[in-house]
């Protein structure tokens, strides 16, 4: 099982499909606050479909509550369009955190400062970023791949 985390995420369509894809993939889902949206949202329940009562997920208050629970700090994996390592480049194990920020601006400064495993997405000149749940998808899709092996 993966640690998919979202921090301040604003859009429930992005926060309802990457729950859909926590339950698909057996994957926990940690949301940390404040979020753009309530988690009664109509659009997140659209998009999470009737899976939304089979998500494993926990919310937190903030960062530091989150932080509070990780047993290996060196098992967390920022996801940042800044960062230099590809993601494709990392060799991830049961029980690994992948952290994503929110749609707007990303991960905070202060976040990224946090942690040194920092993981980006290649990504053509021609455009600035990727949807969030796309980049939730590419981050699961290789390392459930790995771990497959």
């Amino acid at each position: 099982m993966l640690n998919i985390v979202l921090v301040e995420p604003e859009i429930p369509n992005n926060t309802g499909n990457i729950g859909r894809l926590c339950v698909g993939t057996g994957n926990r889902l940690h949301l940390i606050h404040p979020f753009g949206f309530q988690i009664t949202d109509k659009n997140l329940k659209r998009s999470g479909l009737d899976y939304w009562v089979h998500l494993d997920w926990k919310e937190y208050q903030n960062v530091a509550e989150w932080v509070s629970v990780i047993p290996d700090t060196s098992r967390v994996f920022l996801f940042s369009s800044h960062a230099e390592k590809s993601y494709l480049k990392e060799t991830f194990q049961d029980g690994d955190w992948l952290v994503f920020g929110k749609e707007s601006v990303g991960l905070s400064q202060e976040v990224l400062e946090m942690f040194e495993n920092h993981l980006m997405i290649p990504i053509s000149a021609l455009v600035r970023s990727y949807n969030l749940a796309n980049s939730v998808a590419f981050a699961i899709g290789e390392a459930k791949r790995q771990l497959s092996i």
